[in-house]
């Protein structure tokens, strides 16, 4: 790496027991095969842990894949690297805003063009409480089509979902994952990064068949 590059964390990390999204399970992670166990199977002085882990798809900071709103997108193991890799980033801010709606007037005047456009609510603060799961910021659907229509590349939040979470329509996913844009939802740190000038990456295992995957995601500045 070059050593004049910063990398900045903007996931959270994933522990035994806790809860991302109200109704699902939290995830298990335990021994498959314990240091004490294993020095049953080696040789003396030489002992493994072998971990253990039962998670739903949908934990930490996690990226969506256009097959977790639609049957026939791309899944995850489908998602081109160049849309989650590196990709040139901005960070608009939605911060103190009179409405938990994020309409396309925040994103107008940013060029979002082929950019992972991250957006900022300071809603991570709440992250492992009771408040991050009521009343939470979201964009509207209006948002979502100037973002896909002004080519975005991938769109995250630091939010407990990019859509209203009030009723069953999720206008917000449908668009851009129609459109065959990623979302990360959950992200944190955000308050760390400029507006503009990093590069954004968020990466899941190749994995077939699933929609959503937990992802360590960063961004690279020059420094």
């Amino acid at each position: 790496m070059n050593p004049h590059t910063r990398l900045i964390e903007l996931n959270h990390t994933i522990e035994d027991g806790m809860l991302t999204y109200k109704g699902l399970p939290a995830p298990v992670i335990c021994d498959h095969l314990s240091r004490v166990q294993s020095r049953q199977l080696y040789a003396e002085g030489t002992e493994f842990q072998i971990g253990k882990i039962t998670l739903v798809a949908n934990t930490g900071t996690y990226i969506d894949a256009p097959f977790h709103r639609f049957e026939d997108g791309i899944d995850i193991a489908g998602l081109p690297l160049q849309r989650i890799t590196e990709v040139n980033g901005v960070v608009v801010r939605a911060l103190d805003l009179p409405a938990r709606a994020i309409s396309r007037s925040v994103f107008e005047g940013v060029d979002v063009d082929d950019k992972a456009v991250l957006v900022h609510t300071n809603w991570a603060r709440h992250w492992r409480t009771d408040q991050y799961f009521e009343g939470h910021p979201f964009l509207t659907s209006d948002a979502a089509e100037y973002l896909r229509d002004r080519g975005a590349t991938l769109v995250g939040i630091d939010s407990y979902n990019i859509d209203c979470t009030d009723d069953g329509h999720r206008p917000v996913h449908t668009v851009l994952l129609g459109a065959g844009i990623p979302i990360v939802e959950h992200l944190c740190g955000l308050e760390q990064l400029p507006d503009a000038g990093f590069r954004f990456s968020a990466v899941p295992p190749k994995i077939k068949g699933m929609g959503t995957f937990p992802v360590r995601a960063y961004a690279s500045l020059s420094t």
